[in-house]
């Protein structure tokens, strides 16, 4: 069974940061590539970046030279830095391993003064 727990989310102030984390069950972790994604409130679930399983790197642009994507596939596990946050950064956070169906539970970012 697959499982993907999020963590690492919470409330920070403009310019803050933060790093989540994804920890990946029940699949060959180190064969998929990996993604997050985001979904603001009363939007629909967005892309922001995702690694390959060579390490290659891939962003949105309003995050580019803010957020960091890595992957530690000893552990299972995705992460996202996130650096200078801003209001627009809000969001719940997913991962995804890329181009399958399955998601987690998401954690929230607010990002708030």
């Amino acid at each position: 069974q697959v499982q993907l727990v999020e963590s690492g989310g919470g409330l920070v102030q403009p310019g803050g940061s933060l790093r989540l984390s994804c920890a990946a069950s029940g699949i060959r972790f180190s064969t998929w590539p990996m993604g997050w994604y985001r979904q603001a409130p009363g939007r629909q679930r967005d892309y922001v970046a995702t690694i390959t399983t060579t390490g290659t790197t891939n962003y949105i642009d309003s995050v580019k030279g803010r957020f960091t994507i890595s992957r530690d596939n000893a552990k299972s596990t995705v992460y996202l830095q996130m650096n200078r946050l801003s209001p627009d950064d809000t969001a719940v956070y997913y991962c995804n391993p890329t181009g399958s169906g399955y998601w987690g539970q998401g954690t929230q970012v607010t990002v708030s003064s």
